[in-house]
């Protein structure tokens, strides 16, 4: 098969294509065909030095997939031949309380992603891919999609009325714009660029904020909703925007951190912080269980992720460049062979 690996994280020139052994699953694994791979920010963290974790050079990279079983290996009873699948986001956590192995189970940065032809991998590590989805829509679930999800739901699930402030126009971001105006919630969102605000409008957005144009957003999120702020701030910025979702968010709502896009830290006013009245929820996703939800979710909603653009297996660094490039509206895929 063919797979691409980081060799080192110098630079994108090196990401390397090589030929490798198929793999050949063992007892209780089965054999992907994996047809698409998703990007996410923590892939080109890794590469920049940004990634918060541990990052070992020369593993492949990627976290999130979808293909079709071609073999089973013995004892497997979940699937069969022909399955379409895709991988969760840990392979190891399976719900509840994380694992001890959550850091070294991670695809990319201590084990071997998905950016390959060929998988074996754990029946427990693969769920099935949701009907009306393609290849390329459904790779994108696994860490985006359920991370939105784990910010929309968890402890106080958003409902309809309920105001949810969503950063930006990255694939997490547009699946909790998504999820929340699925439930009836009303979306904020906020952007750098005028012509992405027309896109989010169209997706659903009831307000959009320039946050070039307006350093101070967090008050003007905060005067959209008659001065109450938001029920719910997807916090995908991190450092540099923590402080303006302090103050866009209302008393008793929460703020769920999700990213660190932004590589500005002034750090946290603390008086602002208690002020605030809000809780503050770190995500972490990945769990199979959570995953199988957010499916069942997707097929009662219709919900269609959003593909900013599908590149060819060969143009994996143009991929990533792309997504360097933030320019980007949805989810980037790199599409595996057919």
């Amino acid at each position: 098969m063919r797979a691409y690996r980081f060799d080192s994280f110098d630079s994108l020139d090196e990401l390397r294509l090589r030929e490798e052994a198929d793999p050949q699953p063992q007892r209780g694994e089965v054999l992907v065909r994996v047809h698409a791979v998703s990007l996410n920010f923590r892939d080109i963290a890794m590469l920049r030095g940004r990634y918060p974790r541990k990052c070992v050079p020369g593993l492949i990279p990627c976290s999130d997939a979808a293909g079709q079983i071609v073999a089973i290996g013995e004892g497997v009873e979940a699937f069969k031949v022909g399955d379409r699948v895709m991988g969760a986001f840990h392979p190891r956590w399976f719900g509840g309380e994380m694992p001890s192995t959550i850091q070294s189970d991670s695809y990319g940065a201590e084990n071997d992603g998905w950016l390959c032809e060929l998988k074996a991998i754990s029946q427990e590590a693969v769920v099935r891919l949701p009907e009306a989805l393609s290849y390329e829509e459904g790779c994108t679930l696994p860490c985006a999609g359920l991370t939105a999800w784990t910010a929309i739901t968890g402890p106080a699930p958003i409902r309809a009325g309920h105001t949810v402030l969503v950063q930006g126009s990255g694939g997490v971001s547009l699946f909790a714009l998504q999820l929340a105006r699925a439930v009836g919630a009303v979306v904020i969102a906020t952007t750098s660029s005028a012509a992405k605000a027309d896109q989010l409008k169209a997706l659903g957005a009831a307000e959009v904020v320039n946050y070039v144009d307006d350093p101070q957003w967090g008050k003007s999120v905060r005067a959209l909703t008659g001065g109450r702020g938001v029920d719910r701030v997807v916090e995908v910025g991190g450092p540099g925007t923590i402080a303006q979702s302090l103050r866009a968010v209302a008393h008793g709502g929460e703020i769920a951190s999700i990213g660190f896009l932004s590589t500005e830290n002034p750090g946290i006013d603390f008086f602002q912080l208690k002020m605030s009245g809000a809780s503050f929820r770190n995500i972490t996703v990945g769990d199979r269980a959570a995953l199988l939800d957010l499916n069942r979710a997707v097929a009662a909603t219709g919900l269609r992720p959003i593909i900013d653009r599908v590149f060819a297996f060969e143009e994996a660094r143009e991929a990533f460049g792309h997504l360097e490039s933030g320019a980007h509206l949805g989810k980037i895929v790199i599409r595996g062979l057919s």
